[in-house]
């Protein structure tokens, strides 16, 4: 029986969104925990086993800063393992995906080849991670912690990976047209490996994509919950 997911929210302009609308029609109940915008000192997170899932969400942090990491980057990782150890389903979308890979042996560190913008991806189980163009805005990337599989990916980047009741994506399934403009508005001039971007393709694109991705969340958050979050034995490629 579905009951209540917690969304991880690291800023007010980077909600649930799409993926928070996906887990209500999959019957939860949906609860934040919003974390100040300016980086925290200390953030007091419940504990795990007061959840039936946990999506931590996106931010403009790296989670290996070790500043944070003795704060609040290093709390949110504890809430992860013990989710873990708990068999509490996680989603970590983009830096809750990196958190999620350093939370369990994993490394992050800068992507050689930044992404901002949809993106194609491939995946290996598409009814858990369907392929398709995904919106990417990241600069740093993760390694597999030990024991996880890579269940999709593209030439720049691990996409996603699963272990156990638990899975990253690099991704994010939850922006659409509003969001976007949330983000160009707390960054108007968004730049990629120096150039900056057109900020009217990037919203023609988004606005000719949604509605196709809007599908996809849906698709991933059902695959999530009928695969990963029961403890199915996902594999890699074959």
């Amino acid at each position: 029986m579905p009951g209540t997911v917690l969304f991880i929210q690291h800023h007010s302009y980077a909600p649930p969104a799409m993926l928070g609308e996906a887990f209500t029609e999959a019957g939860y109940d949906v609860e934040v925990l919003a974390i100040p915008d300016t980086k925290p000192g200390t953030v007091e997170f419940p504990g795990a086993l007061a959840y039936d899932a946990i999506v931590p969400l996106g931010a403009i942090f790296s989670v290996y800063d070790p500043d944070l990491v003795k704060s609040w980057v290093g709390a949110e990782m504890a809430l992860l393992r013990e989710a873990d150890a708990a068999g509490v389903p996680v989603l970590g979308v983009c830096f809750g995906g990196q958190l999620l890979a350093q939370a369990h042996g994993g490394t992050v560190g800068q992507s050689p080849v930044p992404e901002i913008g949809w993106y194609q991806v491939t995946s290996d189980h598409p009814a858990v991670v369907p392929e398709g163009p995904w919106f990417q805005w990241h600069s740093d990337r993760w390694t597999l912690p030990p024991g996880a599989v890579e269940v999709a990916r593209n030439s720049n980047a691990s996409q996603a990976f699963v272990l156990r009741r638990s899975m990253a994506v690099q991704f994010h399934p939850e922006l659409d047209s509003d969001l976007l403009e949330q983000w160009l508005e707390d960054h108007p001039a968004p730049q990629l490996n120096g150039a900056a971007l057109d900020t009217r393709i990037l919203r023609e694109h988004t606005k000719g994509a949604q509605d196709a991705a809007a599908r996809r969340v849906r698709q991933l958050v059902t695959g999530f919950l009928g695969n990963v979050a029961v403890g199915s034995n996902l594999r890699g490629p074959v």
